[in-house]
């Protein structure tokens, strides 16, 4: 099993959203997140958390978040990302492979 660094992107900052979101829409998203994490299963080690850029980065294009996962190689990992709530909403998704480090 090979795990991964799910990278949530978006044009807009995880904070302005979640500052302009309505109480209803809130939960909404939530629910939505929770539907695909019970769908994902044993591949999902770590939902993760919304995450805010302090330095650097790319001016328009944030980091929202991120989630760990596991899966047998990228291919596979597709398919359980392939109806992630975060891609209907817009946002891009980017796959990072957490390496071994050689010697540990």
């Amino acid at each position: 099993m090979s795990k991964f660094l799910v990278l949530y992107r978006s044009t807009v900052s995880a904070a302005d959203q979640m500052a302009t979101a309505d109480p209803d829409s809130g939960a909404e998203s939530m629910k939505a997140w929770m539907d695909w994490a019970q769908r994902a299963g044993d591949a999902l080690i770590e939902l993760g958390s919304p995450t805010q850029t302090v330095d650097g980065g790319e001016p328009g294009s944030f980091i929202g978040g991120y989630s760990i996962m596991q899966a047998r190689d990228a291919e596979a990992l597709q398919g359980v990302l392939a109806d992630h709530p975060h891609r209907g909403w817009g946002g891009t998704i980017e796959i990072l492979e957490m390496l071994e480090i050689p010697g540990m």
